[in-house]
């Protein structure tokens, strides 16, 4: 269906391809991985035809739709995002618009002397509408929407009040809908909650046509992919297996190139070393000719290219109590809605709590609670004495200053470190070389993300608030965290859509329901082993 076939590209300096090829089959579900920078989204554009290749040629097969979804959703506004999602779908869109608009109409006063006339234009586009099975596709809709995380409200209201994450689901939505031949989808599962997050991976698995993406998510991309697409070093090379697999191969690849390069290494240094002891001996001079054309003619075996792989490791954080932190009759609401009603709920020391609950359940509101950026309404809220917090919200990514640099930003909240020490901190978190000097307003989030997480893990509390730790993050920066946060000794509570990362780290979950709070001993696995569900309200 998709050839990429002896691509070449160059960003600026950076050569971003050198004669790669790939291809994608229809039924096919490929992940594209590769570091930060490597080209996926250059990729993805190349395909859509809104970049071209320096060199080579991109092959599409006749008549293939494609379906894109990007992070960069553009502008939204004025209709709602049903009409928003249905627009991805063709003409049934501005057919269903202005359906609304003449129902408006109908129900103006003002307008009764055309009414004649709206009726008839009314009952001509509602034919029109059927004809084109608006009726199901707006169903359709709802149910992409409702899948995706959408209140009925949300659905009809105006998209343009809708956060930046929202948006992102509606542009998901529409690509959803469309059901193209090919979809590619970058980070679909980014700014989704679990339950979206599981709904979208039952959606991709029963979808017939191709399907490329990337995601932070290694075990969704798991649950999906069939074949991994690798980028390095500008080439592309596909693993047939879903990523596990693909991790594994490639370790097995750099193993054996080690050691033929290793074999190569000692036969070389071998000859080299006859060549050097009896090239000034007549006697030897066939020999040593005859080695020296043998050593031209052979094709050197290249070391593995080494991975920068990221390590973090913890100072010892201070020793706790045994009591961190004791809510008692806990009260919240938030207007007319009532989050809380005479919680009590306590951790201990050692304790990792994960907290899970559906969107508005009051996950992050009890984080603010415990880290006391919000009040209860009524009850209590008390921390151990010996307490020391770290607490990770998004908005603390906002407080960064803008104008100091990376490196300043570490400087400034560590003035006694010294400069190798902050240097190697920044390593840890991905930011190497130049990059510490990038300022802070340039940041991406998950750029931002890794600083506020180095400047939080540096000095480190006893207890850790965190919500969506993960967010942004890519694969390799979780799996350090998650090796970092194993070897804590402190005490933990999160909120994570990650569910490797929640494996990794629970011992306890906290289940904020309708129904009431479940508390369970033994961590996420556990939780999913006893409920026979993924995250509250749905059923596997």
């Amino acid at each position: 269906m998709i050839r990429l076939e002896n691509i070449g590209k160059q960003n600026g300096k950076q050569l971003v391809f050198i004669e790669a090829s790939a291809t994608l089959q229809k039924g096919e579900k490929v992940g594209l991985v590769g570091p930060n920078g490597a080209g996926k989204t250059t990729l993805f554009r190349m395909i859509t035809g809104q970049e071209a290749p320096d060199e080579g040629q991109v092959g599409v097969d006749r008549g293939i739709t494609i379906g894109y979804f990007s992070q960069d959703v553009g502008d939204m506004a004025g209709r709602s995002a049903v009409t928003e999602v249905m627009d991805g779908a063709g003409p049934v869109s501005a057919v269903a618009a202005e359906l609304k608009e003449l129902e408006t109409a109908m129900a103006d006063p003002d307008r009764a002397d055309e009414m004649d006339e709206i009726i008839t234009r009314y009952g001509e586009v509602q034919g029109r509408f059927e004809e084109l099975d608006g009726y199901a596709m707006d169903g359709r809709a709802r149910e992409v929407l409702a899948g995706l995380g959408f209140s009925q409200e949300m659905m009809d209201g105006d998209v343009g009040a809708l956060s930046g994450g929202w948006k992102m689901r509606v542009a998901l939505a529409r690509i959803l809908l469309m059901r193209p031949d090919a979809m590619l989808l970058d980070e679909p599962s980014n700014h989704l909650d679990l339950e979206s997050l599981i709904w979208l991976e039952e959606f991709l698995k029963g979808y017939d046509g191709a399907l490329l993406m990337t995601s932070h998510d290694r075990e969704f991309m798991n649950r999906i992919v069939n074949k991994i697409v690798e980028i390095d070093a500008g080439a592309l090379t596909s693993y047939s297996g879903d990523y596990e697999f693909y991790q594994q191969q490639r370790a097995l690849a750099e193993k054996q190139q080690q050691a033929q390069f290793e074999r190569q290494q000692a036969m070389l240094a071998k000859e080299i070393a006859f060549i050097e002891r009896f090239k000034a001996r007549a006697s030897h001079a066939a020999q040593v000719q005859s080695r020296v054309k043998k050593l031209d003619k052979i094709d050197r075996v290249e070391p593995p290219k080494r991975r920068q792989t990221i390590q973090f490791e913890f100072q010892p954080a201070p020793r706790s109590g045994e009591d961190i932190v004791t809510l008692k009759n806990v009260h919240k609401r938030y207007g007319s809605r009532t989050i809380y009603e005479g919680l009590d709920f306590q951790v201990r020391r050692k304790e990792r709590w994960c907290i899970m609950g559906v969107n508005g359940a009051g996950k992050s509101t009890l984080l603010k609670l415990i880290a006391g950026t919000a009040d209860p309404d009524e009850g209590t809220v008390a921390v151990g004495g010996t307490v020391k917090m770290g607490y990770f919200a998004q908005h603390a990514m906002e407080q960064l200053d803008g104008d100091a640099t990376v490196f300043q930003s570490l400087e400034d909240s560590f003035p006694q470190a010294g400069q190798g020490s902050l240097r190697a901190l920044a390593g840890c978190f991905g930011f190497s070389g130049d990059d510490v000097e990038k300022r802070c307003r340039v940041l991406s989030g998950g750029e931002k993300a890794r600083l506020v997480m180095a400047k939080m893990l540096y000095d480190p509390p006893n207890f850790l608030v965190l919500d969506e730790p993960t967010n942004h993050l890519d694969i390799a920066t979780k799996e350090m965290l998650i090796t970092a946060l194993a070897q804590y000794e402190g005490t933990m509570l999160f909120v994570s859509h990650d569910r490797h990362f929640l494996a990794a780290l629970s011992n306890r979950v906290l289940e904020l329901t309708p129904e009431g709070i479940h508390a369970y001993g033994g961590g996420y696995t556990e939780y999913v082993a006893r409920t026979g569900q993924e995250a509250p309200g749905l059923r596997s």
